[in-house]
């Protein structure tokens, strides 16, 4: 699978984190619904790009050094225009270049903006007597504040994932809370029966983070994605 050789390759060449074009790439072959992201080595592919995906454009830094991109200045979004693409770029890579500047960059990944939805958090961490283990909870500075979250350990089965879902306190805002629309339960758990078998197969999987991922009446999209893997 090329899966498989996108991992192959990154740990042969000494990484343990892949970057988010990476990670979204595995998890899209894996049939986990993400945003688009394109890799961009400059600044005039960024605005190239960023115009064939559409506007409003996100930028975010494509670093196998740096696992959180927001913390440094890494992430742009809602550019409006090709300029405003460019004038980020730029802005990104000063920013990045005097407070991490032994960052190995591969460049930037260019995505288009997610519509709004609810954030959710999937991840999965290795314990050691009972291996892969799922993570499931409301996403973005909620998984931090409240610690509303469910595990399982993996295989899930269907029932797992139901009980995952329906277990966290937050579950009345999947519902539907105060004329909100209820978002797609099914799918997330369809994700987390995905997530499941994906970890499974990959033992060179160490950690892994998607947050935030936003769920819909009609799906829901990984917004921002982060695979670890073991040490060679």
């Amino acid at each position: 699978m090329a899966g498989n050789d996108t991992l192959s390759s990154a740990r042969d060449a000494g990484r343990q984190l892949l970057t988010e074009v990476e990670s979204k790439q595995l998890l899209v072959e894996a049939g986990i619904p993400t945003t688009s992201a394109l890799l961009a080595a400059n600044k005039d592919e960024a605005v190239r790009l960023s115009s064939e995906i559409g506007f409003p454009a996100v930028l975010k830094i494509a670093s196998s050094s740096i696992a959180h991109k927001s913390d440094v200045g890494g992430v742009k979004l809602g550019l409006a225009n090709e300029d405003e693409v460019g004038q980020a770029f730029d802005e990104m890579m000063d920013t990045i270049g005097n407070d991490v500047p032994d960052a190995e960059i591969q460049g930037v990944s260019v995505q288009s903006m997610a519509r709004p939805g609810i954030e959710l958090v999937l991840g999965m961490s290795k314990d050691p007597q009972f291996g892969p283990v799922l993570m499931f909870g409301l996403g973005g500075v909620l998984v931090e504040v409240l610690k509303d979250v469910a595990f399982r350990i993996v295989p899930l089965t269907p029932r797992d994932a139901a009980q995952m879902v329906r277990e966290i306190k937050g579950f009345a805002v999947l519902e539907g809370y105060r004329g909100q629309e209820p978002v797609d339960v099914a799918a997330i758990e369809e994700s987390l029966l995905k997530l499941s078998r994906f970890v499974e197969e990959r033992p060179m999987i160490k950690e892994l983070d998607l947050n935030p991922v936003f769920a819909y009446s009609d799906g829901l999209t990984v917004v921002d994605a982060r695979i670890v893997l073991e040490d060679a």
